[in-house]
């Protein structure tokens, strides 16, 4: 990994340090913690060749620039890796109220990001008669599209003074809605933080009951397809 990274001209001048392959790696990618003239930084090997990476690119800047991410400093598409700055914080798996709340304020700042793309269209490939009956529920509502994550799992978010976003790969338009539920099943919020989440994203504005459960119906589909796939 050094050698690759010493061909791109951030590198070139930098005498780097150490090169470590961070545990819980996911999927699509390999995470490297690089130390370069004393410096921290987080290296991301892409792997697959699915995905658009120049929308991630975009994203990645775009959610740096609201103050929910990690700085962008280097993406060589030919090398195929990405750079960017250290981020100090914690993942956690369990949340109080505060990081409950602040939760769902830096996701309402993402999802008030304007972008130019199209909404992707969720794919389940065996439906059951639940998550039909949850594809028939949201078509009951309407459609909220704003620039969504699609994969806030606790090891993409930090916990620092304020709560950053890692891991763009699979951000697209999609409905807000979706990435709630994604936070209510990976936190395995209660009830009573469930709501608190809620009236911390929408404030006085009542919320749909019904979409969010029937989303989380087909965000536990998508995961297990995703990991079955895998």
């Amino acid at each position: 990994m050094i050698a690759r990274l010493k061909k791109h001209l951030f590198f070139k001048n930098k005498t780097i340090d150490s090169c470590t392959l961070l545990e819980n790696q996911g999927y699509c990618n390999e995470n490297y913690l690089v130390v370069a003239n004393g410096v921290k930084y987080i290296v991301r090997k892409l792997l697959q060749e699915d995905i658009d990476r120049d929308f991630e690119w975009k994203v990645q800047n775009v959610t740096y620039k609201q103050g929910i991410a990690a700085e962008p400093l280097v993406f060589d598409k030919a090398n195929g890796f990405m750079v960017f700055a250290f981020l100090e914080g914690e993942h956690k798996r369990k949340l109080d109220k505060n990081d409950v709340q602040c939760l769902a304020e830096t996701l309402k700042k993402l999802h008030s990001i304007s972008i130019d793309a199209k909404p992707i269209e969720l794919q389940i490939k065996n439906k059951t008669d639940e998550v039909q009956k949850a594809f028939k529920t949201i078509e009951n509502y309407p459609k909220e599209y704003v620039l969504c994550h699609n994969d806030l799992n606790p090891q993409n978010i930090f916990f620092p003074n304020d709560v950053k976003f890692i891991d763009f790969e699979y951000a697209s338009v999609n409905d807000r809605y979706f990435d709630l539920a994604c936070v209510c099943v990976e936190f395995g919020l209660n009830q009573a933080d469930e709501a608190y989440m809620l009236v911390s994203y929408f404030g006085k504005i009542e919320w749909e009951k019904e979409k969010l459960k029937a989303y989380k119906v087909i965000y536990k589909a998508l995961c297990k397809q995703w990991f079955y796939t895998c």
